[in-house]
């Protein structure tokens, strides 16, 4: 009859296998966690070239570029989206440097494609508010206290050289106009404001027919009407500024 000899580990043995163990999950843990780390920032780079390159599958992006041969355009006097500049991170906030720009292969120029311009190192949502354009909204009051604020879409200008989208999101003050006139509204409410032309002009209509069928409150409510249009207190019912 076989009969089985009782295994006998010694203690040293058994801490040994075990960190070796151990050694070599943590070996294979950081291997796994390296490579993920490289395809993270292969996939990162692909992404930074990707927003760099001139998106051209609609044509209003063409309407402004020289696409025809014979074109005297210098390339380097071109602007977005005819090329597409970029810059590394690494730059000082508000110091000049240089950025790397690419001609678009569809468009036709004299000269080096690839060139260099040196401009403020800066995010685009952090340009002046002369060097981007936003969408204006016209459903807010301009003269409300305290002054209200909306949030809508801007547009860096295509010479402007900034870092990051050149679409972003920023808050704005409610100021916005439908046509109405300061200087119309004061010489109505001094000339006809006695029969409400002038609250008639600024869309009140209630107290426009308010002021017709009390003569003005006898002249009294011409006058404060005058003076609040006069120191811009009194605006159009809409809710715009003045022109």
């Amino acid at each position: 009859m076989c009969r089985f000899l009782p295994l006998r580990v010694a203690v040293k043995d058994s801490l040994v296998l075990i960190l070796l163990v151990i050694f070599n999950t943590i070996h294979m843990t950081d291997l796994a966690k390296n490579d993920m780390d490289l395809h993270s920032k292969q996939s990162k780079v692909k992404d930074d070239t990707n927003n760099n390159i001139v998106n051209f599958k609609n044509s209003e992006d063409l309407k402004n570029c020289p696409m025809k041969q014979g074109n005297t355009s210098d390339c380097s006097t071109l602007n977005y989206p005819c090329v597409a500049c970029d810059r590394g991170w690494d730059c000082v906030y508000g110091a000049d440097t240089n950025y790397t720009c690419r001609v678009n292969t569809n468009v036709v120029c004299n000269g080096l494609k690839t060139f260099n311009r040196t401009a403020m190192c800066r995010f685009c949502y952090q340009t002046e508010k002369w060097e981007h354009r936003c969408d204006q909204k016209a459903n807010c009051n301009s003269l409300a206290s305290p002054t209200k604020y909306y949030l809508t879409n801007c547009t860096v200008s295509d010479d402007v050289l900034c870092l990051g989208k050149r679409k972003f999101l920023k808050k704005i003050r409610c100021s916005w106009t439908s046509g109405t006139r300061w200087g119309t509204a004061l010489i109505l409410a001094l000339t006809l404001g006695g029969f409400g032309a002038d609250r008639f002009y600024l869309g009140h209509w209630q107290e426009g027919i308010g002021k017709l069928f009390s003569f003005g409150g006898l002249g009294v409510w011409t006058l404060v009407d005058a003076l609040l249009i006069g120191i811009h207190h009194l605006g159009p019912a809409d809710g715009s500024v003045y022109i």
